[in-house]
C-alpha cells in the first residue's frame, strides 16, 4: 500500500531573494550615457554600447543596410584587418562582435577585468575607425544572399514574412527581410554615410556590468571615446499599423508538401505596454509552453502536430500576437477549429485558480535564472533601458507576474486576442488547404513561395480532370540548403499512372506507383543514397511544360525539397 505522504507533493520552497545593485548612471561630457552595474561575483566586466536605430531605419530601398554596417564594424578598422581584430581579442580572451536588430544596434564586448582598458579600446577603435575593406563587404553580400535564398525554402519564413506584410502594413516592420537584390546593391559608400549619420553618441547608451568601480571606470570612458562627437538624434515617424475588420486567409503555396505551417495573428502591443504582465501570465496559460491549453489540445489531445505555441512579439514600437504550429496536411481544419476553440475560449470562458498560479509559479520562478549570469543580467539591464521600462522593472517583476488576477487575464484576452479578425497565414500545398480552410474566410490571397499573388481559380480542384501529360524527359533543380542541384527525370506515362527513374548528386533511384489527379502527380521515390537506400514521396503539379513540387521524407533529420523545371 503506498504510504500515505506520497500522495501529496511536497511544499514549494520560498522564492529566494533577488536583488540586483541599483545601476549607477551618468553621461559622459559628449553626450553619451552611461548605465554601470557594480557585480563583483567574478572578475570580468560585460560593456554594451546600444544604438536606438535598426533595421527599420534602413532607409527605402536599401532594407539590410544597418545590418550589414553592424556585421562589418569588426571585419576591419584603419589599424588592424578583421583578422588582427580577432587574434588581437583573442589574446586577452575577450569577445568582440556587433549586430543590428529591427529596432536596435549593438556593439558587444566582454573581458577579464584586468583587460577592460584593452577591450574598450578595441570597440572604440571599430566604432570610430571602421574601414568598411572592399573585400570584407563583397564577402558578406555573398553569403548574406545565399542566406535569403536559402530562407525562401523554409516554411516558417515564408509564414513570417506574409504575417509581417499584413500585420504592419506600411511600417518597416511589414518587411521581414531585405531582398537580394538591395543586399547586391549595398556599397561601401552606402556603409560610410550610415555609419557616419547614426553612431552619434546623443542616441547611445554604454553599459557596464561586473568587477569594475564605477567612479573610476567612468573616468576611463571620458578618456577612451574623448574623439567622438557630433550628430543630432533623429525623430522619425513611422506609419501606424493596419487597422484590421475581418478574418482572412493567406496561403502561400508549397506544392506538395505533406505538412501546413500555420500562424494566426493580430495587432498586439509594445513591450512597455501598462498591460504587458497580465498580457504574459495571459499567454502562459494559452500557449506559452508544453503545459497550455493549445499544446495540451493540439498536440496531446489531438496529435496533430509535434507542438502548438502562442506569444506576443513586443517590440520598442509595436507588436502582435501569433499563434501556430506545423500540422499534417489533411488535418489542417481540424486543427483551424481546435485553434479557434482555444483563442475563444481564453476570451470568454474563466482560467481556474491552478491554471493562473501555475502560469505565475513559472514566470516567476525562470525569472531570476536569466540574471544568474553576468551575460544574463547584463542582456536584462539593456532590454530595459532600451524598451523605456521603468526604473524598479527588475526589481518588482515577481511583484507584478503575482500580482496578476483571474479577471485581469479575462480582460486583456477579450482586447488583445481577437479571433475574428485575425490574420491566417498557411504554408502548404495550397490546392489541399485551399478546399480545408475556405470556409473560415471570405478574404482570400494565394502567393507563390517567391511572394507572387496567384490566380484562386487555378487552385480549386474540379473533379473528371483528365490527367495531365507527365510522361518524357525533365530537368528540374532542387533546392538544397541553398544549393541548385540538378536532376534529370525519364518518366513513362500510361494514362493516370507512371513510374520512371532519375539521376541526380544524391544519388540515382527510381519512381513508382506514380499517380496523376487533374494536374497534380505523386509517386513513391527510392533513392541509392551513398549505398543506402532513402525512400521518399513526390508530391508535383504539372503545368504544361513546367514540374514543380517537393520531395519528402518520414526519414528523420531529412528536410522537405522544393523542386523545378521544364520538360526536355
Amino acid at each position: 500500500m503506498t504510504e500515505e505522504f506520497r500522495k501529496t507533493p511536497p511544499r514549494p520552497l520560498e522564492p529566494k531573494p533577488f536583488n540586483i545593485p541599483a545601476p549607477f548612471e551618468a553621461s559622459l561630457s559628449n553626450g553619451l550615457r552611461v548605465v554601470i552595474v557594480e557585480n563583483r561575483r567574478l572578475p570580468i566586466v560585460n560593456f554594451r554600447l546600444a544604438f536606438r536605430f535598426g533595421e527599420v531605419n534602413s532607409p527605402s530601398g536599401l532594407r539590410g543596410l544597418a545590418s550589414a554596417v553592424s556585421s562589418l564594424l569588426t571585419q576591419g578598422t584603419e589599424k588592424r584587418t578583421s583578422l588582427q581584430l580577432a587574434e588581437d581579442s583573442e589574446n586577452i580572451g575577450a569577445s568582440l562582435h556587433a549586430s543590428s536588430s529591427s529596432d536596435n544596434t549593438v556593439l558587444s564586448g566582454s573581458s577579464l577585468t584586468i583587460y577592460r582598458r584593452e577591450i574598450l579600446d578595441l570597440m572604440a577603435e571599430v566604432l570610430l575607425q571602421p574601414s568598411f575593406p572592399e573585400n570584407e563587404l563583397s564577402l558578406y553580400k555573398e553569403n548574406t544572399i545565399k542566406s535569403l535564398e536559402f530562407q525562401r525554402s523554409q516554411s516558417d519564413f515564408l509564414a513570417d514574412e506574409q504575417i509581417s506584410r499584413i500585420i504592419y502594413g506600411d511600417h518597416p516592420y511589414g518587411i521581414a527581410s531585405p531582398k537580394p537584390s538591395e543586399i547586391e546593391k549595398l556599397t561601401r559608400e552606402d556603409l560610410i554615410a550610415f555609419h557616419r549619420e547614426n553612431f552619434i553618441p546623443a542616441d547611445a547608451i554604454l553599459f557596464a556590468v561586473g568587477d569594475v568601480d564605477h567612479l573610476s571606470l567612468l573616468s576611463e570612458l571620458e578618456e577612451v571615446f574623448s574623439g567622438w562627437t557630433g550628430g543630432e538624434t533623429k525623430v522619425v515617424d513611422f506609419p501606424a499599423m493596419p487597422d484590421r475588420t475581418e478574418r482572412t486567409l493567406t496561403i502561400v503555396d508549397r506544392i506538395g508538401s505533406a505538412q501546413a505551417n500555420i500562424v494566426l495573428a493580430n495587432p498586439g502591443v509594445k513591450r512597455n505596454h501598462p498591460d504587458y504582465f497580465k498580457i504574459i501570465v495571459m499567454n502562459q496559460i494559452l500557449g506559452a509552453g508544453a503545459s497550455s491549453r493549445l499544446f495540451m489540445n493540439i498536440r496531446e489531445d489531438k496529435g496533430y502536430t509535434y507542438g502548438a505555441y502562442s506569444s506576443f512579439d513586443a517590440r520598442r514600437l509595436c507588436g502582435a500576437f501569433e499563434a501556430s504550429a506545423e500540422v499534417r496536411t489533411e488535418v489542417t481544419k481540424e486543427s483551424l477549429n481546435e485553434f479557434f476553440y482555444e483563442l475563444n475560449r481564453i476570451r470568454d470562458g474563466e482560467v481556474s485558480e491552478s491554471e493562473l498560479q501555475d502560469a505565475k509559479d513559472y514566470l516567476a520562478g525562470v525569472f531570476p535564472l536569466r540574471a544568474e549570469t553576468q551575460e544574463g543580467l547584463t542582456n536584462l539591464i539593456v532590454s530595459q533601458k532600451l524598451n523605456d521600462l521603468p526604473a524598479d522593472y527588475l526589481q518588482t517583476y515577481r511583484d507584478n507576474v503575482n500580482n496578476v488576477t483571474r479577471d485581469e487575464v479575462k480582460a486583456v484576452a477579450e482586447k488583445f486576442v481577437t479571433p475574428d479578425k485575425m490574420a491566417m497565414v498557411i504554408v502548404g500545398d495550397a490546392r489541399e488547404i485551399l478546399a480545408q480552410a475556405e470556409e473560415f474566410s471570405s478574404s482570400i490571397e494565394i502567393y507563390s513561395s517567391e511572394g507572387e499573388l496567384q490566380e484562386i481559380s487555378n487552385y480549386r480542384t474540379e473533379p473528371g480532370d483528365d490527367p495531365a501529360k507527365i510522361n518524357g524527359k525533365w530537368s528540374v533543380t532542387i533546392d538544397f540548403q541553398g544549393q541548385k542541384i540538378p536532376v534529370s527525370f525519364n518518366i513513362e506515362q500510361s494514362e493516370a499512372e507512371f513510374s520512371g527513374a532519375f539521376e541526380s548528386a544524391f544519388g540515382a533511384g527510381v519512381l513508382t506507383n506514380g499517380v496523376v489527379t487533374g494536374s497534380r502527380a505523386k509517386a513513391d521515390v527510392s533513392i541509392d543514397f551513398q549505398g543506402m537506400p532513402l525512400l521518399a514521396q513526390m508530391n508535383a503539379s504539372i503545368n504544361g511544360e513546367v514540374l514543380s513540387g517537393v520531395l519528402a521524407s518520414s526519414t528523420e533529420g531529412f528536410p522537405e525539397l522544393s523542386f523545378t523545371g521544364a520538360r526536355e
